[in-house]
Parts: C-alpha cells; sequence; structure tokens
C-alpha cells in the first residue's frame, strides 16, 4: 500500500481531499501527499541539475520574474514574488552585484530605479532552462513506451492544476 514516507513532516492528517464526496477517484490525503512530495522531489532534484547553483531559489525565481515584466520596480517585484520590499531589497543586490540584473533609473520617478534582466541574467536562465528540459528529457527517454504516454496524457491536468493558481 503506498502511503506518505513518515518522516514527512508535511504530509496532511487522515483526512480526505473532498470528504464526502461520492466520486471514488478522488484524491485522498495519502494521494495528494505523494503528489505533493514528488513534485517537491522531481523539483529539487531539477534545480541541482542545472547551473546557476551559486544563486538561492529566491534569486533565481526573481531574475526570471524581471525577464518575463521586463523592467520593474523592486516594490512591484516584490508583490509578484510574493515578498516583502526590503526582502526583495536584499534579493536582488547580489543579483546587481554578479551582473545579473541592471539598475535603471525610473523614467517617472527621479527618486526610484527600475530593475532589469541584464545579458548575462538572460543567459543565466537560457542555460538553466536548457540543463533542466536536457534533464527531465533523458529520465523521460528511460520510461517504457506505455509511460511515457501516461505523462503526456497527465500534462493537460497538470497545466490545468497550475492554472488553478492564477484564479
Amino acid at each position: 500500500m503506498n502511503t506518505p514516507e513518515p518522516q514527512d513532516p508535511g504530509a496532511p492528517d487522515a483526512v480526505a481531499l473532498n470528504p464526502g464526496a461520492p466520486d471514488a477517484g478522488a484524491l485522498d490525503a495519502a494521494a495528494v501527499a505523494r503528489l505533493r512530495l514528488v513534485i517537491a522531489r522531481l523539483h529539487r532534484r531539477l534545480a541541482q541539475s542545472s547551473a546557476g547553483q551559486e544563486f538561492t531559489f529566491a534569486q533565481q525565481s526573481a531574475i526570471a520574474r524581471i525577464e518575463q515584466h521586463g523592467p520593474l520596480r523592486l516594490g512591484e517585484l516584490a508583490a509578484l514574488e510574493g515578498v516583502s520590499a526590503p526582502s526583495m531589497t536584499r534579493t536582488v543586490g547580489p543579483l546587481v552585484t554578479a551582473g545579473v540584473v541592471e539598475r535603471l533609473p525610473d523614467p517617472t520617478d527621479g527618486r526610484s530605479f527600475l530593475v532589469a534582466i541584464a545579458p548575462a541574467g538572460a543567459d543565466l536562465l537560457a542555460g538553466i532552462r536548457r540543463q533542466r528540459s536536457e534533464h527531465l528529457a533523458r529520465r523521460a527517454e528511460a520510461l517504457a513506451p506505455d509511460e511515457q504516454a501516461l505523462l503526456r496524457a497527465a500534462l493537460p491536468v497538470l497545466e490545468h492544476l497550475l492554472a488553478a493558481d492564477d484564479t
């Protein structure tokens, strides 16, 4: 029987995800715990397989967010990342020093500045993404054809699960 590992401190209690739901296919607490654990471990392995190890996860996330949203104020970046402005200042400072992010004057407010991705930051992100994709492709190639088909079929469901956070 598959149950969450006992040493997992984040495992939910034995309450079903949707108690009383008539659907026998509903995820119970053990299945939710397994899903969470496998996603976390896969994420950790992907992170360990790529360049950028000198930067924290928060710093890598900030670089990617800056790339995605273009030059923006630190407060805007902090809001997008769900952290405080002082925390974002501590996150971005070393990125500026390392040359992966640059500070630009704010054209609408002379007292403020914007942060933008530097060419070295764009190169770093491209390398990280390439290495992680190559690692995942190698792992997927080792799967049996029927497992690859199941994984491909699960993609829309996982994308939908992720999109649920955007609402």
